[in-house]
């Protein structure tokens, strides 16, 4: 579905709920991980949305917690709307939501560039008051991505030439690492989706994005954001077409 975890292991709900919370200091409260899920469920529901299918994992002796929820507002057969979770006990990043869509064929998922809820503590109040209006902020970037990604689909590269150009230039922005320019490269002209087989921007964000998932969670968070600034995912002028 998109979820991508280089370490630790998929689990469940109910495993996350068996994850003990630390205890809190005088300067840091750590939100229990089932407290955040329970928090986005509440609030989608709330907007009388349907969670089609979730995926949750935990690493770092379940220090870390990430997940997708894929739900039903979207006016798309291509792809669904989704919303990535993260939380953490190990004071590595606060809570966070960000926007992504989901493209069916191949389970890919492409991010937003905003990740919106950022407080290292807060009480469940404090929290659901904060998923309300990160859900709320969720709407406009659901809305970018998606006029995007249909522009991506139909904008064709014009040769071998230029792929390989706009790779290299987004290996120089930090989208991906260098060693990882052939494979990218390789991804675009022979994709793992025959979905991709038209060469277009999209495809080739595509190829991107499968090469990534091997990255750490927080090299992949930098190579998103990355991506989102070379394909205009953030809403501004894509940076490899300047």
């Amino acid at each position: 579905m998109g979820l991508m975890m280089c370490e630790g292991k998929f689990v469940g709900r109910d495993e996350i709920a068996l994850v003990p919370t630390p205890e809190a200091t005088a300067s840091w409260k750590p939100v229990p991980h089932s407290d955040v899920i329970e928090a986005v469920t509440e609030v989608v529901h709330t907007h009388n949305w349907t969670i089609l299918e979730e995926q949750y994992g935990l690493a770092r002796d379940g220090q870390r917690m990430f997940g997708v929820m894929r739900i039903n507002k979207s006016s798309s057969t291509e792809w669904s709307r989704c919303i990535g979770i993260r939380n953490s006990h190990d004071k590595s990043f606060a809570a966070g939501l960000t926007a992504g869509i989901s493209v069916r064929v191949c389970s890919n998922m492409a991010f937003g560039g905003t990740t919106v809820i950022k407080r290292r503590h807060t009480s469940r109040i404090e929290l659901c008051d904060l998923v309300n209006r990160a859900v709320e902020t969720l709407e406009n970037e659901f809305l970018i991505l998606e006029d995007v990604a249909e522009e991506l689909k139909i904008k064709y590269l014009e040769s071998d030439d230029e792929a390989r150009s706009r790779i290299v230039r987004a290996a120089e922005i930090g989208a991906i690492n260098s060693s990882d320019i052939v494979p990218v490269y390789k991804e675009f002209k022979n994709p793992s989706h025959e979905e991709f087989l038209e060469p277009t921007r999209w495809s080739l964000l595509n190829a991107f994005t499968e090469t990534i998932k091997k990255y750490t969670p927080q090299r992949v968070d930098v190579s998103y954001a990355a991506l989102n600034r070379c394909f205009g995912l953030d809403g501004n002028r894509p940076e490899l077409w300047n």
